[in-house]
């Protein structure tokens, strides 16, 4: 063989990294769960209806009243809620939020690419998505604790609306993910070794 036939080889070995079918569908589990983590996150922070207090709705976006004679009155103005801090509170608990969607975007775009493109560098892509996806948890979390901590004389544990849910549940994924991502990352072999038989 030439040298440039040599080294074209070593090109191709380089850019075929080898994965086992476990390996391969755990890899895809991940990417799909992390997936729906980030739909359940988004959906949550667009309605952002979060606490039903007696006939009050907090949001993050919005504060509703209902009574008996009317429909619900929804205010975007968070002070008319008289609770000291809302508007600031909330709009730190929304930023978080919106943050830990972006962070968990590239994230899951990291570890779609480390997977389609087989390339030497793709376990270093699945490590810093799995990254992000872990700053998206504490992101998430951030905000989480913060409507809760800014509304805790209200908060019941029934009083938390389904999208409520929806972030923890999200934030709960993005751990969950974030955390897989790394372990397998470190068991298995680094994909451009050679394998020993």
């Amino acid at each position: 063989m030439t040298a440039i036939a040599v080294q074209a080889h070593r090109l191709q070995a380089q850019r075929r990294p080898h994965k086992s079918f476990f390996e391969s569908l755990i890899r895809t589990l991940i990417i799909v769960c992390a997936a729906l983590a980030l739909v359940l996150s988004s959906i949550s922070i667009c309605d952002g209806h979060w606490l039903l207090a007696g006939d009050r709705l907090f949001g993050l976006w919005h504060f509703c009243t209902a009574n008996s004679q009317s429909g619900p009155r929804c205010l975007r103005d968070l002070s008319q809620a008289h609770v000291p801090g809302l508007a600031v509170g909330v709009g730190l608990a929304r930023s978080l939020g919106a943050l830990a969607v972006v962070a968990a975007i590239f994230g899951l775009e990291l570890l779609m690419v480390s997977q389609v493109c087989e390339e030497a560098h793709a376990r270093r892509k699945w490590a810093l998505g799995s990254v992000l996806l872990l700053v998206s948890f504490v992101l998430s979390s951030a905000g989480l604790l913060s409507f809760v901590a800014l509304l805790r004389s209200q908060v019941t544990l029934i009083g938390f609306t389904l999208m409520f849910w929806c972030q923890f549940t999200a934030s709960f994924l993005f751990f969950l993910n974030a955390l897989s991502g790394l372990h397998i990352n470190s068991i298995t072999q680094p994909w451009g070794q050679p394998r020993k038989f």
